[in-house]
């Protein structure tokens, strides 16, 4: 079964906004078209592209609407199948590593140093080092077929 493609809609040409969020998800449904996915999670995917294009009201609803169906279809690839987009890991790490690791070193710095003021420059060693670990990850996704052709813009 293939996946069913986003309804155009006069309002995607007026609104910038709108434009760009409809071009992200119908860009995101040609990205997942390519990888062969089962037949349930297909389907799970057209539901959520059928409840985005019967919705009927105004401008700044349907675009949370497809915002969400996005977000949505994100988290059931990756739940689901461990399907992620082009640097997920690294987005995800970056925050993760400014807290636990960048934290804990700047707290040590100041103890160290006797100056708490110091605190701070934990925080972009934790960043690097998170952001590594993130790269690395989304490497090893890739090499595993397990990464979508497809970043948010």
């Amino acid at each position: 079964m293939p996946l069913t493609p986003l309804a155009f809609r006069p309002s995607f040409e007026e609104n910038p906004k709108l434009a760009k969020a409809s071009h992200n998800l119908s860009s995101l449904l040609d990205a997942i078209g390519q990888k062969n996915i089962p037949s349930a999670q297909e389907q799970k995917i057209n539901e959520i592209i059928a409840g985005a294009n019967s919705f009927s009201g105004p401008d700044p609803e349907l675009l949370k609407q497809l915002r969400s169906a996005q977000t949505g279809i994100l988290k059931l690839l990756e739940k689901d199948l461990q399907i992620v987009p082009k640097g997920h890991f690294q987005a995800q790490w970056m925050g993760i590593g400014m807290a636990a690791f960048g934290i804990p070193f700047g707290v040590a710095f100041g103890a160290a140093l006797g100056n708490m003021a110091f605190l701070g420059i934990g925080l972009p060693i934790g960043l690097a080092i998170g952001t590594a670990i993130g790269v690395s990850k989304d490497k090893q996704a890739l090499a595993e077929g397990r990464q979508l052709d497809w970043v948010a813009k």
